[in-house]
């Protein structure tokens, strides 16, 4: 059975255990990371020197990074819903996903640890507005992308794009912060919440 290793509140982690969900594939979460079992134990960074949750064990393979472990999952169960064989259509997605992972991330970081984490080193009055300015400029540009496409982030169906991308819509919607009115955003949420991963893994009350 596969295995996940991390915390179920992590939103990397969810990311995989709604991937699961969407595959109906079964695993078992072995919990590790912050306020769990330390992730700079030996027995983790042997499995990830970067002592970062999420990893999966699957049948003895090894791999760490949440996205890539999304791609992995969807590739070895054949999934090409999720992620498409076509060299233009994966494109699209990969696209989506890599945009996830680094420049809506980015964004999001110091307003989330300030706001929602409250972390001592996150508090600076200056960084936190320009955190949220920029957090509402990359929302822009997934509102603009749902606009064209009147459905899910690459286009008419639903893809992984839209699992990454939508636990970070849930987080945007749980941070408290001043928000801009974007309707296509606004219902993109909520049609994310006919799917069971979702319901289970993001819009669960979780930030």
């Amino acid at each position: 059975m596969l295995k996940i290793l991390g915390r179920p509140n992590s939103i990397n982690v969810r990311k995989v255990l709604w991937t699961c969900v969407e595959l109906q594939l079964p695993h078992e979460l072995e919990p590790w990371g912050t306020g769990v079992r330390d992730p700079h134990d030996p027995a983790f960074l042997a499995l990830n020197p970067n002592a970062m949750v999420p990893v999966i064990v699957d049948e003895g393979f090894v791999l760490w990074e949440s996205n890539t472990i999304c791609r992995y999952l969807a590739t070895r169960h054949q999934a090409a819903a999720l992620l498409p064989a076509e060299a233009q259509a994966r494109a699209r997605v990969e696209q989506w996903m890599d945009w996830q992972a680094t420049e809506l991330n980015t964004a999001w970081r110091y307003p989330f640890m300030s706001l929602v984490r409250k972390s001592p080193a996150h508090q600076d009055p200056v960084q936190l507005a320009e955190g949220i300015a920029a957090w509402g400029r990359q929302m822009q540009i997934l509102e603009d992308q749902l606009q064209r496409t009147q459905a899910y982030v690459a286009g008419g169906q639903f893809t992984l794009a839209d699992v990454v991308i939508g636990l970070s819509v849930q987080r945007w919607f749980m941070t408290p912060i001043e928000r801009p009115t974007l309707p296509a955003v606004a219902a993109y949420y909520d049609r994310l919440n006919d799917r069971e991963g979702f319901r289970q893994h993001g819009r669960n009350g979780m930030p």
